[in-house]
């Protein structure tokens, strides 16, 4: 019982404090509060128990899946609830129609477009992205269509990105005269190192799925029409442990990648004590697996 509450307070104090955001509480109270009533669309979540696997949906077709502030705070409040699924192993992103995401919706960019605006939306999506890339639950974009500014910067939230034939992605931010608002510089920093990172923003050039897939940053290809169950077969052969092996798993990862080396040493053994003699591990045993 100490192991399991002091592993929790671990991650929840060292690896989440990447979305502990000193004195930032209240701009993200005012964003959510000025983003909830700006544009339309949708985002939908469905989870599945049995499979352990939730789907995010954006539809918003009509402006190409474009993120409205009603949608940054759909999608804030679904993260926050996939944080605590405990019987989670996996999430898709994907999106509805020709196109995953092209950015920010302008209904919403025009009524904010003044800095003081600019630091409020974007201080609320990198609390919601940060959280969504420090799920406990092994993460996979699925990119159908073009996935532009905003859009490719969702793309490197999750651990995966799928692309299908069609996909695209652009991080297209310099033709508009601004630069990543929602963490996707950083992110495709870690993803790629600096160099590629520069290359692609600076040029604003479109990669499609084999382009991306030679660079690292797209993991796999799928056909169109069976898009999301070809998805769903790939995820399903990376979570075939229980949820809290994945779950411990993927919080393994996360403080080798955000810790320093001591502190994810620790915070390694601190997930790994409480599985060892679990439930799980005894099923194991009981089984006699032999490993070849």
């Amino acid at each position: 019982m100490f192991l399991k509450k002091s592993c929790n307070i671990l991650y929840r104090h060292e690896v989440n404090s990447l979305i502990h955001w000193r004195n930032c509480s209240s701009l993200i109270i005012k964003a959510r509060e000025k983003l909830a009533s700006l544009g339309e669309g949708q985002v939908s979540l469905v989870k599945d128990n049995g499979s352990g696997i939730a789907t995010i949906t954006l539809a918003h077709e009509q402006k190409k899946n474009a993120l409205s502030g009603k949608m940054m705070v759909q999608l804030a409040d679904i993260v926050e609830e996939l944080d605590s699924w405990s019987l989670g192993k996996g999430v898709i992103l994907q999106a509805q129609g020709d196109t995953f995401c092209s950015g920010g919706d302008l209904t919403t960019v025009r009524a904010i477009s003044n800095p003081e605006d600019g630091l409020l939306m974007s201080t609320f999506m990198h609390k919601t992205l940060t959280q969504l890339y420090c799920l406990p639950l092994i993460t996979v974009c699925l990119v159908h269509g073009k996935a532009l500014g905003g859009g490719a910067e969702l793309t490197t939230v999750t651990d995966y990105r799928i692309l299908t034939t069609e996909g695209k992605i652009g991080f297209v931010q310099g033709r508009m005269g601004v630069v990543t608002g929602w963490g996707g510089g950083t992110r495709l920093v870690k993803l790629l190192g600096s160099r590629f990172a520069l290359e692609l923003l600076s040029t604003c050039r479109m990669l499609n799925g084999n382009e991306a897939f030679e660079i690292g940053l797209a993991d796999h290809i799928v056909d169109v029409v069976n898009r999301h169950d070809e998805t769903k077969n790939w995820l399903t052969a990376r979570i075939s442990h229980e949820p809290e092996v994945i779950q411990a798993m993927k919080k393994i990862l996360i403080g080798a990648r955000d810790l320093s080396l001591e502190d994810g040493l620790l915070n390694e053994r601190l997930n790994f004590a409480p599985l060892w003699g679990g439930p799980a591990n005894i099923r194991a045993l009981d089984k006699n697996i032999k490993h070849k």
